[in-house]
């Protein structure tokens, strides 16, 4: 029987002046797999995914990662049992990849031999060779090369869920493809519960079998990524004729 890695269950998000931003979003995530968020901005994609790390603190419903509740229990340890990679990487400007990508590693208070151990095999599962690479800066990176040592820091201490939010929305479309092949293999090869937000239906697509696309807080469509471009779900042909114009027209 499959296992959850992560449910939503009947989860609300009101804002204090009385908006609600999400509501009423059930929804359960096989371990192992890739699902990915797509809607309008501000549709609620990347409040539904903070939740799962307690950055955002739901107004109604549960949360569960492992069938354990996100709210309650120690945000520290649940943090670390989570991989989350952003846009923009976060990287510290004064840090080298080695320092960046071992930093929750060291405040988990590994010692230098396994931090070190640990970086060199992340950075190889993302396309950087150690050697070439530890000693470098942010700033001495291409685009692609930082958004790689966002991604090996966020697996460095082999959490269980993935969260990416954008990871990939600021490099140029050459770059991007680069990085999706890498990450579609890598995901292969580490199975973790991936929850991947973006506007980019193809690289939805070609990353998650599961799509689930939010509008004005709610789902309005959870399909198989093998059956979205044929969908007569109004919400999801709308987004897929905006996306391929130049195909459709």
């Amino acid at each position: 029987m499959p296992t959850v890695g992560v449910e939503f269950a009947k989860v609300s998000y009101t804002l204090a002046g009385g908006r609600t931003l999400l509501r009423d979003i059930s929804l359960q995530l096989e371990a192992g797999t890739t699902t990915a968020l797509l809607g309008r901005s501000g549709s609620g994609k990347t409040t539904l995914l903070r939740m799962v790390n307690g950055l955002v603190q739901q107004s109604a419903g549960e949360v569960l990662v492992a069938g354990k509740n996100t709210q309650g229990g120690d945000s520290v340890a649940l943090r670390r049992s989570i991989g989350y990679v952003i846009q923009e990487t976060g990287l510290f400007p004064h840090m080298t990849v080695e320092r960046n990508a071992g930093m929750a590693l060291e405040l988990a208070g590994r010692s230098k031999q396994q931090t070190a151990a640990r970086v060199r095999e992340v950075l190889q599962l993302t396309g950087l060779d150690y050697e070439e690479f530890h000693e470098r800066y942010p700033w001495q990176l291409s685009g692609g090369q930082r958004q790689r040592v966002g991604l090996a820091r966020a697996l460095a201490t082999d959490p269980t869920v993935l969260l990416m939010d954008e990871p990939f929305g600021a490099l140029d479309p050459l770059t991007r493809a680069e990085m999706q092949t890498m990450l579609k293999d890598l995901l292969k090869r580490v199975g973790k519960t991936v929850l991947l937000v973006t506007h980019d239906l193809d690289e939805a697509l070609y990353l998650a079998g599961r799509v689930v696309f939010l509008a004005e807080g709610a789902v309005v469509a959870d399909l198989p990524a093998n059956e979205v471009l044929l969908s007569e779900n109004p919400h999801v042909k709308d987004y897929v004729q905006a996306v391929h114009r130049a195909v459709l027209a």
